[in-house]
């Protein structure tokens, strides 16, 4: 185990350090049941898809990190925290973010670069804010992304249906490049933790 800026990466004897991270972006409980507003779209359907591959990630040791907005309920209460229906395992490492980019001085980037990360599996809300975002952002910082296709979700806007939005994004991103990295969309009954980026390149 080494230790340096306060993150803490153990690497097993006999096997490589992980090179996938699930990060899990706002699943939060008042932006998923929308408090006074409505929920984003296919709530439950979201939940479950987020819980599937976690348990997923759990069975192989793929670690799994969340991403909390501090706009969310205020930054307090339950509102805040992670979804009460979602899974999260013990060790999940939580960043909290006060913009909408998920790596922006957050210590998420950091923290992936110094475990060698070099895939990572992107989930939560809300899809043309926060998901975008971070696809982009990390493509751009060297990890390739495998978006799951139905495992981001968002809520409808005057322009467009939540519906819309998600197929919108979710066909824009599948190819989306930065030359040498890039992401790609798959669902969740896929093996998501075995990236077949190098394929397209």
């Amino acid at each position: 185990m080494w230790e340096e800026d306060d993150v803490i990466f153990v690497v097993r004897e006999g096997r490589k350090p992980f090179e996938t991270n699930i990060v899990n972006i706002d699943a939060q409980q008042e932006l998923i049941e929308g408090n006074q507003e409505d929920p984003v779209f296919q709530k439950e359907q979201l939940l479950g898809n987020i819980n599937k591959v976690i348990d997923k990630a759990k069975s192989v040791n793929v670690p799994v990190i969340f991403v909390r907005d501090l706009d969310v309920a205020g930054g307090n209460g339950v509102g805040f925290q992670i979804h009460k229906e979602i899974n999260v395992p013990s060790e999940a490492k939580i960043f909290d973010k006060l913009a909408t980019n998920a790596f922006h001085k957050t210590g998420l980037l950091e923290y992936l670069k110094l475990g060698r990360i070099e895939h990572i599996v992107i989930m939560g809300c809300q899809t043309q804010y926060c998901i975008d975002s971070a696809v982009r952002t990390a493509t751009i910082n060297g990890f390739d992304v495998t978006l799951v296709g139905d495992g981001h979700s968002t809520k409808g806007t005057d322009i467009l249906p939540a519906k819309r939005i998600i197929q919108h994004h979710n066909h824009t991103l599948h190819g989306h490049y930065n030359v040498e990295h890039f992401s790609i969309v798959r669902n969740s009954e896929e093996d998501l933790f075995s990236p077949t980026h190098d394929s397209y390149r």
